[in-house]
C-alpha cells in the first residue's frame, strides 16, 4: 500500500490523482492533502479520502474548513502556517509526494521531500527549471527519488522502461501542440485576447499553464526539465510541433530505433503510471483508434513566432540562477496579461528583458529564491514604463 501526500489536491493534477487512488484503493491510500484557497472543493476531499492531515493558506480558510467539515469523525489537523506545505510533504505516514502546486510554489516542497528520502511524483515542472542542478546532486547523492507526470516527460520514462538513467538515447523528441497559435498570422499576435490564448483546441488545463501552451513557454521549461530530468545536453533535446497531441513524446536510440508513447489527450494515464509504479491498470481514457486519427502530423516550430524556445534554450546555456529567471519572469508576465494588464507578445519580451539584465550567480536555494524575486520585479517595473511609454503590446 503507497501512502501519498497531495500537494495542490484540488487543482486538475491533484483532483484527478484522487480519483486513480480512489479507484485502486487496494494500492493507494491518502496521508494528506494540501491546497489554497478552494475551501469547499478540499473539504469534499478530506470527507471522501480522511487525510490526517490537510494543509491551507492561511486562518481565514482554516475557519471555514473547520466548519465545512464539523461533525465528521476523527477530522484532520489543519495547519495554515508558513511551513503548513513542508508539514503536508513531510506526514510521516507519506512515503510518496505527488507534487501538482502550480509554479514557484511548488520549488520548496520537492527540494524538502527529495531531502527526507521520499519519492517525489513530479508534476511541478519549475521545481526542476528553477533549482535542476540542486534537485540533481540531491538525486545522485542518492536522496529520494523522483518520477516525472508531465505528460511529455512521463512518455519519455515510460519508453525508457521506467528509468532515468539511460545511455544509450540518442536524442528525445518533445511534442507541442502549438496551443491555439501555431498556425496563427503572427502580424494578429499583438491584437489576441486572454479568451483567446485560454482556447486550447485540444487539452483542458489550468489558466497558467494554458497561456504557456500558447507561447510555447511550456516547452521551452520543459526542455529545461528534460535537461535534468535525464542528464541530457540541449543538443540531444528537440521539440517538434504535433496539433493532435495523440504522441505525447518519442526517444531515439543510438542504433537509429525510436519509441513513442500514444494516448488520447488526458492526464490520467501519466498520473496513473507515476502513483502505482508502472503498473498498467485499466484506466477511464477513450482507447485510441488510429483508423479514427488517421494522421498524425509534425512540423517544426518557429521560433520567430515562439521566441520563448530560444529564451529556454539561452537560460539553459547561462545556467545557475538564469533558468529561475526565466520562470519568475515568465510567471509574471504570464499574471499580467491574465490580468489583461499586457499584451500576449508582451509575455515573451519582458522575459526576454529579466534575461538581458540578470547577472548570473551560482544556484544555492537562497540564490534562487532571491533571483525568482528579481526576476518579476523587473516584469513590474517593466510593464509599468512600458505603460507610461506607451510601447506597443502593452494594455
Amino acid at each position: 500500500m503507497k501512502t501519498v501526500a497531495v500537494l495542490g489536491s484540488t487543482g486538475s493534477i491533484g483532483r484527478q490523482a484522487l480519483e486513480v487512488v480512489e479507484r485502486n484503493p487496494d494500492r493507494l491510500r491518502i496521508a494528506s492533502l494540501a491546497a489554497s484557497t478552494s475551501v469547499e472543493t478540499l473539504s469534499e476531499q478530506v470527507r471522501r479520502h480522511r487525510p490526517s492531515l490537510v494543509s491551507v493558506k492561511g486562518p481565514a480558510e482554516v475557519a471555514e474548513l473547520q466548519k465545512l467539515i464539523r461533525g465528521m469523525p476523527d477530522p484532520p489537523e489543519i495547519v495554515d502556517d508558513a511551513d503548513g506545505l513542508e508539514k503536508a510533504a513531510l506526514h510521516p505516514d507519506a512515503s510518496s509526494v505527488l507534487n501538482a502546486l502550480v509554479g514557484s510554489a511548488g520549488f520548496a516542497p520537492t527540494l524538502t521531500a527529495l531531502r527526507a528520502g521520499r519519492e517525489v511524483l513530479l508534476a511541478n515542472k519549475e521545481s526542476l527549471v528553477m533549482a535542476g542542478e540542486i534537485i540533481r546532486d540531491l538525486l545522485d547523492r542518492g536522496s529520494g527519488t523522483l518520477v516525472p507526470v508531465d505528460s511529455e516527460h512521463s512518455a519519455i520514462f515510460q519508453c525508457l522502461g521506467g528509468r532515468l538513467d539511460r545511455k544509450d538515447i540518442s536524442r528525445i523528441i518533445l511534442t507541442a501542440s502549438g496551443g491555439p497559435f501555431w498556425d496563427r498570422d503572427p502580424s494578429d499576435f499583438e491584437d489576441l485576447t486572454v479568451g483567446e490564448a485560454l482556447s486550447h483546441p485540444t487539452w483542458k488545463m489550468g489558466p497558467k499553464i494554458t497561456i504557456d501552451s500558447a507561447t510555447l513557454m511550456n516547452k521551452g521549461l520543459e526542455i529545461i526539465e528534460a535537461h535534468y530530468l535525464f542528464g541530457l545536453p540541449l543538443e540531444k533535446i528537440e521539440v517538434v510541433i504535433h496539433p493532435s497531441s495523440i504522441v505525447h513524446s518519442l526517444v531515439e536510440f543510438e542504433d537509429g530505433s525510436v519509441l513513442a508513447q500514444l494516448s488520447m489527450p488526458t492526464m490520467e494515464v501519466p498520473i496513473q503510471y507515476a502513483l502505482l509504479g508502472g503498473e498498467r491498470r485499466p484506466t477511464r481514457v477513450r482507447r485510441l483508434d488510429l483508423t479514427e486519427v488517421g494522421r498524425l502530423e509534425f512540423y517544426p516550430p518557429d521560433s520567430g513566432r515562439f521566441p520563448a524556445l530560444d529564451l529556454a534554450r539561452r537560460a539553459l546555456r547561462l545556467g545557475g540562477t538564469a533558468p529561475a529567471v526565466l520562470n519568475g519572469a515568465n510567471e509574471e508576465s504570464v499574471r499580467l496579461f491574465l490580468e489583461e494588464r499586457i499584451g500576449f507578445t508582451a509575455i515573451t519580451r519582458l522575459v526576454g528583458a529579466a534575461l538581458d539584465d540578470h547577472e548570473v550567480a551560482e544556484p544555492t536555494e537562497d540564490a534562487v529564491k532571491s533571483a525568482d524575486e528579481w526576476a518579476r520585479e523587473h516584469v513590474r517595473n517593466g510593464a509599468s514604463q512600458a505603460i507610461t511609454g506607451g510601447a506597443d503590446g502593452i494594455k
